[in-house]
């Protein structure tokens, strides 16, 4: 398609086009058009051929009959291939802007000078660029460096280096230690002070690169959680996202990993946060940001091109984009890991409004073999088939035919029947502290003569507690969470 390009005098301009190794002016509007228009490229189909060209001022100040500028005495450089490629690796710069005095030469790149730095083109291309007072924060796909602005460095015969004005505007290119980079993650860099957040697909961790260099936060308690969702983040090669950003009403890092939904229209997603102070990942949430930012002491997400706003006390607490849900924390009590217990209460320490959603002990039994698949595992005792049945007890079946099987310790808190009272639903508030009697609902075991809800506590190594906010007590309020603990006793026998 032919481009339309409107001028002020048509013999201030030169219509120009480059054919195979000549290079001569086609028309000049002072001389007209052409009825015939000779000296056009013609193509096969006998229509002109319209792309590639270019027009160019032929007078002084393009003022109407000023003075005409020819070619003059200029060499010409024809390519053999004059089409133009991107330097994933590089960086180039312009001339300077200045608006107090009027220097605009944003678009001025001079060929007589060094106006390009490249790294390394094994280390992938660059992703991201931070400016952070005078350096510049080169983050590539496999390596992370750091270039000196408006000043070199000069280095001794030693190798130590010695910094030094110069009128270079990028300096030498430093890399930092160790193989990280930000692969092809850039929306997961975030920065606050000093520190600054992003992710390293490549690698399979979350980086923070502050002035002690880099570190990697995905190690303090998460290795194996974000080994194994950034390694299974794409979709049939459809790369997926990492969102990132500091919260700076909460100071957080927060990180979000989402599957591309180009191949899967219910994709998943994780949002989770990372807090300095404590050195570790503090909590998940229930929310899927497009974007990530702060502004003045609070924090904004933008969802299907709105932006939302975090911790605000006018809506219900726990609701997100809308979407109200429940707040929970899971706990794992494990004293003494290597003896048996009863664990017979859960207590916790705070407000008013919290339930235990679930709490159960550790599986027993047999897990089925994995070869041949959907076989159960097979033992012969006594001349009896015992079939494992996961998650769950293997036990003899002196009738023969299907063996007995329980399946992993749970409970509940009391029951809902009004006629047993001694079964009491819920927390007693005692010495400001919620307390509850564990009863067992385990199904019952061959062989056991007490058992189910006549037994109080729950056996096994250590307890999974779940607790969450309940739908009924001070709905949308301020529910605080302080300490849970629990009453056990050994188990001497088994």
């Amino acid at each position: 398609m032919g481009a339309v390009v409107e001028v002020k005098y048509f013999n201030n301009f030169v219509l120009k086009k480059t054919i195979g190794s000549n290079a001569q002016p086609l028309w000049n509007g002072s001389m007209g058009i052409p009825s015939d228009k000779t000296g056009f490229p013609v193509v096969s189909s006998g229509t002109t051929q319209d792309e590639n060209w270019a027009i160019e001022e032929s007078r002084i100040r393009g003022g109407y009959n000023n003075t005409s500028t020819g070619y003059g005495a200029k060499a010409y450089l024809v390519e053999e291939e004059p089409n133009g490629y991107i330097r994933f690796n590089a960086l180039i710069y312009s001339g300077i802007y200045n608006s107090r005095t009027g220097i605009n030469d944003t678009n001025v790149f001079s060929v007589g000078q060094d106006i390009s730095k490249a790294t390394d083109p094994a280390n992938g291309s660059i992703q991201r660029l931070y400016a952070e007072d005078t350096n510049l924060n080169i983050f590539q796909e496999n390596k992370v460096s750091r270039a000196l602005i408006d000043k070199d460095a000069i280095y001794s015969a030693e190798g130590q280096g010695t910094v030094t004005s110069s009128r270079q505007v990028i300096g030498v290119i430093q890399p930092l230690g160790g193989k990280y980079g930000i692969s092809k993650n850039p929306e997961s860099f975030a920065v606050y002070g000093y520190n600054k957040y992003f992710s390293d697909k490549n690698n399979n961790v979350i980086l923070r690169l502050s002035n002690g260099g880099l570190n990697e936060i995905s190690s303090l308690g998460m290795r194996d959680y974000f080994r194994d969702e950034l390694n299974n983040l794409d979709i049939a090669g459809q790369p997926g996202f990492i969102k990132g950003g500091w919260d700076l009403y909460n100071s957080q890092y927060v990180v979000s990993t989402q599957e591309n939904t180009v191949y899967k229209s219910s994709a998943e997603y994780n949002t989770l946060s990372f807090d300095d102070t404590v050195q570790g990942w503090t909590s998940f949430y229930t929310y899927r940001p497009d974007q990530l930012f702060s502004l003045r002491n609070n924090f904004y997400t933008v969802r299907d091109t709105k932006i939302w706003k975090h911790y605000s006390t006018t809506v219900n607490r726990g609701t997100f984009y809308g979407n109200a849900g429940k707040s929970n924390v899971t706990f794992i009590f494990n004293p003494e890991p290597t003896r048996s217990k009863y664990f017979k209460t859960i207590k916790y320490e705070g407000n008013n409004g919290w339930e235990v959603e679930s709490y159960y002990s550790d599986q027993t039994g047999q897990d089925p073999t994995v070869t041949p698949a959907g076989n159960w595992h097979t033992l012969t005792d006594q001349g009896l088939s015992i079939k494992s049945y996961l998650g769950g007890e293997y036990v003899f079946n002196p009738a023969g035919g299907a063996p007995v099987t329980r399946a992993n310790y749970a409970g509940t808190l009391g029951t809902t029947e009004p006629a047993l009272p001694r079964y009491h639903a819920g927390f007693d508030r005692k010495e400001n502290s919620y307390v509850a009697n564990l009863v067992n609902n385990t199904p019952a075991m061959q062989g056991e003569i007490i058992f189910g809800d006549n037994i109080s506590g729950l056996k096994g190594f250590y307890l999974t507690v779940k607790v969450s906010t309940d739908a009924v007590t001070n709905v949308g309020g301020e529910k605080q969470l302080f300490s849970v603990g629990t009453n056990y006793e050994m188990n001497n026998g088994y």
